[in-house]
């Protein structure tokens, strides 16, 4: 039997490299030939098998049809760039942060369908604020809806993570927590995005990137919130030193909600070491102390490099933590991740028949013959 050859476009192998920022060197050990081979089909004279270039497409995340194409445009974030590094926006968003944006986008879109078919069509049940809003009637807005003030609040600060995922679903905003895009080996860059918010007023979304240090991500959740609260979409690396308006007004609703400044004020003791105030303001506000330490930063109660010295221990610890313990069971690692609320609906289409298998294990990152042990699993 011949061997059937793809008659794609060189150029775009170069393309798409370049994209992905990658060299011909590290590419070609991703896709296990050599780099002799990979520079001989980036010129042309090399030629690639189809099942090439699937894997290809696959290594460079773009759409196998890209190949093909005479002519590729440069796809960009679909929604606002806010983040901040150096107080300058990111003007070139990296191949996983634009291919995670249209995954959550694609869950989106089908969620909203899906409720529009079931006779779902009352907006989100919040009053939309802006960036002009007050911060104080944003937060009193907010802990009105999700019925939480932190006189009632229970348990550590997972607990209370936990507590506020649940509550913020049961509004209708849907949270997807993700650290990779398939491969626990390339986590999502922290660096470069904490979260991200899709708002609709039928179907809101929140992503949390998972990669993140565990404490780090409550205040992250919170300030997708208030993204959410203001009717806005947008990418956020939730910065200290933010300074977009949008930024600097969500970083502020989220310290507030969390942490009231009046009441932090007030518990925190000057002493010479600033961290012995801890240990009692977790007790009492129940967050994790990366959000105290970020919400002292804030008040001026301790300087910069107080700050990023603490932050760097914990993210040293959070690292050292990963390494040395067991993973969790597949099924448990993608329940985290996906909002309850949708994989209900999915899977729910799916085993009806309404669906089809192959569509919801694309849409839920699950391989179709694993939907129905998914849904066991996720009931359990």
């Amino acid at each position: 039997m011949s061997i059937q050859y793809a008659q794609i476009h060189p150029e775009n192998i170069s393309w798409a490299r370049e994209r992905a920022q990658l060299n011909t060197t590290v590419l070609a050990k991703k896709l296990k030939i050599t780099e002799k081979k990979l520079i001989s089909w980036e010129s042309g004279d090399g030629k690639v098998t189809f099942k090439q270039a699937k894997a290809l497409a696959d290594v460079l995340l773009i759409p196998f049809g890209y190949l093909f194409l005479e002519k590729v445009q440069n796809k960009t974030l679909s929604i606002p760039d806010l983040r901040t590094l150096a107080n300058q926006g990111v003007h070139k968003p990296s191949v996983e942060l634009i291919k995670i944006v249209q995954l959550i986008q694609e869950q989106q879109f089908w969620y909203k369908d899906y409720l529009l078919r079931q006779g779902f069509d009352v907006p989100l049940n919040i009053r939309i604020f802006n960036a002009n809003s007050s911060i104080i009637e944003i937060v009193a807005d907010m802990r009105r809806e999700l019925s939480v003030d932190v006189e009632h609040r229970k348990g550590n600060w997972e607990d209370f993570f936990r507590l506020l995922v649940k509550k913020i679903e049961d509004l209708g905003i849907l949270v997807v927590r993700q650290g990779n895009l398939g491969s626990v080996n390339q986590p999502l860059s922290v660096a470069e995005f904490r979260g991200f918010a899709l708002f609709d007023p039928i179907a809101p979304f929140i992503f949390i990137n998972q990669a993140d240090a565990p404490s780090a991500r409550l205040f992250t959740l919170v300030h997708e919130l208030a993204h959410i609260w203001i009717g806005q979409s947008g990418v956020s690396d939730a910065s200290v030193h933010a300074d977009r308006k949008e930024e600097v007004l969500c970083n502020a609703v989220a310290a507030e909600f969390l942490v009231p400044a009046n009441s932090f004020i007030q518990l925190w003791k000057e002493s010479g070491q600033w961290q012995a105030n801890l240990a009692d303001l977790k007790a009492y506000f129940h967050v994790s102390t990366w959000v105290l330490a970020r919400r002292a930063l804030t008040l001026n109660l301790i300087n910069d490099s107080d700050y990023n010295q603490y932050i760097n221990k914990i993210k040293e610890y959070y690292k050292n933590r990963e390494k040395s313990k067991g993973g969790p069971t597949y099924y448990v690692t993608k329940k985290s991740q996906l909002s309850e609320h949708l994989s209900h609906a999915v899977v729910a289409e799916a085993l009806s028949g309404r669906m089809l298998l192959r569509d919801a294990g694309q849409l839920l990152g699950i391989k179709p013959h694993n939907i129905a042990r998914f849904s066991k699993e996720f009931n359990a």
